[in-house]
């Protein structure tokens, strides 16, 4: 594996990706380790991904709606490489209701894997991005949480609304440690999950390997250079 030098010299930096298992967090971890990243892997099913072929990459078991998942990946990360310099809360899902059709229980789903489990991630691993002098954390949003565009996105919006609040209070709280959060938010990408709730062609899509450099040049920018907000879009919209 490349080792790329961090900012206080101690070698490569590390990244935790939840939702690792395909899509924006599979593109985005080989794509920190092209760039010399070392990362550990948050999935449902772990499984090491073909590009790794040295086995350099820790994988861990993740499950977004048990609130205990969180400390035990930060735990084992911090035995595999002894620091965590970022997180990448990617994992999310997705029901398409509008808020009149939808019950509580769906609302609930959809606030506990998009909004309560990054919170926790970054909670956990608070110390060790304090400790790194530059600690990022990326909060995978989307449009929907910048407008409702549809009714059938309004409950989803709900959720990433509040999601872009919490990459903006986690700004906040950790400025003055070196942290950083930005809110990435996509309109259409070419996943599982676009493909599922849109005929648009995946082609005219936003490709996932885009989201992933940006977060990996998002990740490399100095404290002097912070994004609270990075939207991207493969339509044309009147503000995105």
């Amino acid at each position: 594996m490349n080792q790329q030098t961090s900012e206080n010299g101690k070698g490569a930096r590390v990244a935790l990706i939840s939702g690792a298992g395909r899509g924006i967090g599979a593109i985005t971890a080989a794509e920190l380790v092209r760039q010399g990243w070392r990362v550990s892997l948050g999935m449902r099913q772990p499984e090491r991904p073909a590009w790794d072929v040295n086995g350099d990459v820790h994988l861990h078991a993740y499950d977004a709606t048990d609130p205990g998942a969180e400390a035990l990946w930060l735990e084992a990360a911090l035995g595999a490489f002894g620091r965590i310099d970022a997180i990448v809360a990617n994992a999310g899902i997705m029901i398409p209701k509008t808020v009149i059709e939808a019950d509580d229980e769906d609302l609930d789903a959809m606030l506990a894997v998009n909004v309560k489990a990054p919170r926790r991630l970054a909670k956990a691993a608070w110390e060790p991005l304090a400790q790194s002098g530059r600690g990022r954390v990326i909060i995978i949003g989307s449009l929907s949480g910048k407008r409702v565009k549809s009714a059938k996105s309004g409950l989803y919006a709900m959720s990433k609304f509040a999601a872009v609040a919490l990459s903006h209070a986690i700004r906040q709280t950790g400025f003055d440690l070196g942290i950083r959060a930005t809110a990435i938010c996509p309109g259409f990408v070419a996943t599982d999950m676009a493909l599922s709730i849109t005929d648009r062609p995946a082609d005219l899509m936003t490709d996932p390997a885009d989201i992933a450099r940006i977060i990996a040049m998002l990740l490399d920018l100095p404290n002097e250079a912070s994004v609270a907000e990075f939207a991207i879009n493969c339509q044309l919209e009147e503000f995105f």
